[in-house]
């Protein structure tokens, strides 16, 4: 197995049964519910904005090991971001997980690690959906879908 077959596996592993941010941020400016009909993963993301920066981040619900994980980095990386720049990492995020000529650079981290999903198509909604729920609720609104 390679290197980063492995440390996929560990990344994601390690982000579902210890999820980083598994809670309601309170106070929280913006939340959205997000649900995947495909796999029947559900999200909701909490988001706490002040001055235009992410204070605080979170989520609950319940999904497949990629969307427990990738909703756990999420929180991880995008708090302490500017709305504009947490923008800019989903639109990173989403191009590494559906574009064959994508590449991670350094400021997606530990979301690299989940650029395998794009050869399982079913798999990139699980990961993107947390993306699309922060995504709708920096737009205000109050649910996506992924249908």
């Amino acid at each position: 197995m390679s290197d980063l077959r492995e440390l996929y596996q560990e990344v994601i592993l390690d982000h579902n049964k210890r999820p980083r941010n598994f809670r309601v941020a309170e106070p929280h400016t913006h939340h959205a519910d997000g649900y995947n009909p495909l796999c029947g993963d559900k999200v909701t993301i909490y988001v706490q904005v002040v001055d235009g920066v992410v204070e605080d981040v979170s989520f609950q619900g319940e999904g497949c090991a990629i969307s427990t994980a990738s909703a756990s980095i999420l929180t991880e990386v995008v708090k302490g971001k500017r709305i504009d720049e947490a923008q800019q990492l989903f639109e990173r995020f989403h191009d590494l997980v559906t574009m064959d000529d994508a590449s991670a650079g350094p400021e997606l981290g530990k979301l690299a690690v989940l650029a395998g999903v794009k050869d399982y198509p079913n798999r990139v909604k699980c990961a993107t959906l947390a993306w699309h729920t922060l995504h709708a609720a920096l737009e205000e609104r109050e649910s996506i879908s992924t249908e």
